[in-house]
């Protein structure tokens, strides 16, 4: 069951029962005023990036080959991940350092402002643009993206990046630039 989505559907007026069914997918389509389309590619995105709207921030707990794997410009050897397997917050202030606003490694700003929400907003000025675009303030503190803005945050993501062009029909194709848009996969 989704934390998340019971969230949001106790603020819709839903049974908080964490199940994305046909009323969760009518209220949250009215409410952000999306076509059918656009419902079903942006819906399905973030059902893929939030494990079935089961998670709302990066978890970052990497073991040893995973570091390698998805990080190797920081990790490219075994030798390099001593004290940084299975520590998620050394892990996000290592590969976070340094970029997107942050602090260097000791500031701790890469854990601190590490991907929450639907579409992981990550980094210090990825965040504050957000809380701008929500009307927040900017120096709220980034967890409020998962807590509060949880699908707000996959919307400005899909604004931002321009994503709503591949949402005029459902197919293959826009699935496939969709997916390439958010996480250079498919």
């Amino acid at each position: 069951m989704g934390i998340p989505l019971a969230k949001i559907q106790e603020r819709l007026g839903l049974k908080p029962d964490g199940i994305f069914g046909k009323q969760t997918l009518i209220k949250l389509t009215e409410a952000l005023g999306l076509t059918k389309e656009q419902s079903a590619l942006f819906f399905g995105r973030v059902a893929v990036e939030t494990g079935n709207f089961a998670y709302d921030e990066e978890n970052l707990n990497y073991s040893t080959n995973n570091l390698i794997k998805v990080f190797p410009n920081y990790f490219p050897t075994i030798e390099s991940t001593k004290g940084y397997a299975n520590n998620p917050i050394a892990i996000a202030n290592k590969v976070y350092a340094n970029r997107m606003g942050n602090g260097d490694e000791a500031s701790g700003d890469g854990w601190k402002h590490r991907g929450f929400g639907a579409m992981q907003i990550t980094g210090k000025d990825n965040q504050k643009d957000f809380f701008k675009y929500v009307g927040e303030k900017l120096d709220a503190e980034p967890n409020l993206i998962a807590k509060k803005y949880f699908i707000e945050s996959a919307k400005y993501y899909f604004d931002k990046n321009k994503l709503w062009q591949y949402c005029t029909k459902v197919d293959k194709d826009s699935i496939t630039k969709i997916s390439k848009a958010v996480n250079l996969g498919n």
